[in-house]
């Protein structure tokens, strides 16, 4: 007999198939009566399987006494209820590292896309205002700049590398300095953002980060500064952000996270100073693949009585 699963959100659709094919799967975002699904199943479910922006709450959880174990396709767990999980011996696993070449990618064309201008210049040459208005004016190079990053993980760390790749001088804020890192520890993000022409977001969302990047840090930020977010919405105080950038505080954003996505503030609709993405950092034919089979390799490895491959701490 297959195990009894709780899917929360749809995966890819391969993913999908094969998930479905190897276990007895109940789609709770299709539910009509979530909450007689749930009485249906209590006594035979044993998972939840979910997507990082969708999670799952205690009171689902609650309902379903006999899980064990929630798989996560995404590397951030903060919608998953973490404390409950732990009082209730429930294991949780992520997809790291597999995505973190593609976020990297995504931030570093971010802060090339929001220093250069590319999307205004694109849409200025497009309605045929270069033969009319000259030449596009001048924008900001990357090349040689100061860049601090907030979060040295392993997004982070892939980011470093490519940063390296433009003569960045590169330091860091992280809960504690890494061993042997060849990047600059600063233990405060309010300094490492005064001392930096580019402040990029790759930290995990927790109870700490959350709103860590708020006024205090954009003044120190400065006019001519950029900040650069794929991580989560909610570590920057959005309407704090949205202001600076209106008022030109702060020189530009490059923004793949919103604090209540997929709604996004719609002032920032009519401004030239910020470039948005749809939380896409990952969003690859490739990476994506990658982490639907690390999310069916763990359930695999788990009823198999196996190690898991990638258990959150």
């Amino acid at each position: 007999m297959s195990h009894t699963l709780l899917l929360m959100a749809p995966l890819l659709p391969a993913v999908m198939k094969t998930l479905e094919s190897t276990y007895d799967v109940h789609r709770y975002y299709e539910a009509d009566d979530p909450a007689a699904l749930l009485g249906q199943i209590a006594d035979a479910c044993v998972g939840v399987v979910s997507d990082g922006g969708r999670g799952v709450e205690a009171a689902v959880l609650e309902a379903l006494p006999k899980v064990v174990i929630v798989t996560v396709f995404g590397v951030g767990v903060d919608a998953v209820d973490r404390e409950y999980c732990r009082n209730h011996d429930i294991t949780v696993t992520n997809t790291p590292d597999v995505l973190s070449d593609d976020v990297a990618d995504l931030a570093v064309a971010l802060a090339l896309a929001t220093a250069r201008r590319m999307v205004d210049a694109d849409c200025y040459t497009r309605a045929g205002r270069w033969p009319k208005e000259g030449p596009f004016p001048l924008t900001t190079r990357m090349m040689g700049k100061r860049a601090g990053i907030f979060g040295m993980g392993s997004i982070g760390d892939a980011l470093a590398r490519r940063l390296e790749g433009f003569g960045m001088e590169i330091a860091y804020c992280n809960r504690s300095e890494k061993a042997g890192s060849p990047y600059r520890y600063v233990a405060s993000l309010t300094a490492l953002a005064s001392e930096v022409d580019f402040l990029f977001i790759t930290a995990a969302a927790t109870p700490e980060t959350t709103g860590a990047v708020n006024a205090d840090v954009l003044d120190a930020l400065g006019e001519t500064g950029y900040l650069i977010n794929v991580s989560r919405g909610a570590l920057v105080a959005e309407s704090v952000l949205v202001d600076y950038l209106q008022k030109r505080r702060i020189a530009g954003a490059g923004l793949d996270v919103f604090e209540k996505e997929p709604a996004i503030p719609e002032a920032l609709f009519e401004l030239d100073n910020v470039v948005l993405q749809p939380h896409a950092a990952s969003a690859t034919h490739e990476t994506r693949a990658a982490m639907g089979k690390l999310v069916l390799d763990n359930l695999e490895a788990h009823f198999a009585g196996r190690a898991l491959l990638t258990p959150i701490a």
